[in-house]
Order: structure tokens, then sequence, then C-alpha cells
């Protein structure tokens, strides 16, 4: 479903930095693969590549028979708001909409009917343990909280591919098992498939695979 080849990319001007150099996966349809790896390795740019948020200096991302990397800026846009979802570290809730309105964001992007992207809301809401919440903003909201809302809008428009970034990095340990059993359970119940990005040996442990990222490229976990 996901096929990865050959990226590479550095940063920088005239002494550019090589962050990424090689790297390739492959992620089936119902798999669910935690990447770990040190701080600064480039696990959060890899992120950032297969979503289409930044583009590869060589190399290529194809979803689903798809190749992003050949798109334009407004093409990788319609497909990303249409098939992947990000769940970001540090959540990017609109502090002026209530949930119910930030969950309904990609559905509202994605020009689904009002009274049917109400529904779904309603639902995600309920799968997130926050149904009597849906009129709260988000300053309201403890950190735990604030992380069921943002799986809950990345996984609202029920996208292919679910990509989240860190998503416990900000939490204590027993909101964390929540939000990855939560995160797990969404990814699955969708069809589609997800990548974890973690530094945590016990968040990688819910995936069905563990890669592990080094200067030297990504491998499996031993």
């Amino acid at each position: 479903m996901l096929i990865v080849q050959g990226l590479c990319k550095s940063y920088g001007g005239a002494r550019p930095r090589e962050v990424l150099s090689g790297i390739s996966l492959e992620v089936r349809r119902g798999e669910y693969v935690a990447i770990m790896g040190e701080s600064g390795v480039g696990k959060s740019t890899l992120l950032n590549l297969i979503a289409g948020l930044d583009q590869p200096d060589r190399g290529n991302v194809a979803l689903d028979g798809t190749e992003m990397t050949s798109l334009d800026d407004a093409a990788r846009t319609l497909l990303r708001r249409s098939r992947i979802g990000f769940v970001f570290q540090a959540f990017h809730l609109l502090p002026h909409l209530t949930i119910a309105h930030n969950i309904a964001l990609p559905l509202s992007l994605n020009g689904v009917e009002p009274a049917q992207a109400a529904d779904r809301v309603a639902v995600m809401l309920a799968a997130v343990g926050l149904a009597t919440a849906a009129g709260v903003y988000p300053r309201e909201l403890s950190g735990g909280e604030s992380q069921r809302v943002a799986i809950a809008r990345a996984l609202v428009h029920r996208p292919l591919l679910t990509l989240a970034d860190e998503p416990t990095g900000n939490l204590d340990a027993d909101t964390a098992r929540q939000i990855l059993a939560l995160l797990r359970e969404q990814v699955k119940a969708n069809g589609g498939a997800g990548i974890l990005i973690t530094h945590s040996a016990t968040a990688a442990a819910t995936a069905d695979r563990v890669l592990v990222l080094t200067s030297a490229g990504l491998r499996p976990q031993q």
C-alpha cells in the first residue's frame, strides 16, 4: 500500500547536512508499523516526506499506486487531505473552535455533507471517550484529552494511511497507554495502515512490526 524507495534528504545552504540517505520501506494495508531511533536521526523528517509535507532530494513515495513525489503542491495537498491522517505531537488544535469543530475539519475540507459529518464526529467522540465534551474548547482539556481529540481528527475521514509523530511524548505513563491502545484500535478499525514514530520501546511494542532508523538506514529491530 505504501512504497518508499531510496529517500534522501539534506538541509542547509552551502554546507548541507544529510539527514536521510537511501531509505526504503513498504507497509501493507492493515499493518501498524513503529519506527524507532535516537533524537535527530531523521524520524520526523521521514514522516514528513511520506506525508508529502516535504519533498525528498531523491527517491519516491507511492501511496496505493499514486506516486506522491511526482505531484505538484496542490495535488499533494488534496491527496494528503483525503487519504492521510496525521497525529502531531503538539496536537495543533485550533483554539477558537470547539472539540467537535476541530474533529470535523478534515470532513469539511473533503466536502462531506454537514449531517453526515456530524454523525462521523459523534462516532469519533464516543470512540475517544469524549462523547459529552463536543462543545468544549481546547483550552479546557488536559494533555491526554487533547491528544485524543488529535487522534479523532486524524482518523475521522477514515484515511488510508495514519501517521503519528511521537503521540505520547508529552503524556504520563497511564495516559500514554490509553492513547497507544486507542490509536492502534482506530487504525485497525478503519481498515488502513499506520506508522508510529517513537523513541519509546513500550510504545513500539504496540505495533505489528518495529523498525529502527539509524544513520546507516532503516532496519528491523533485533
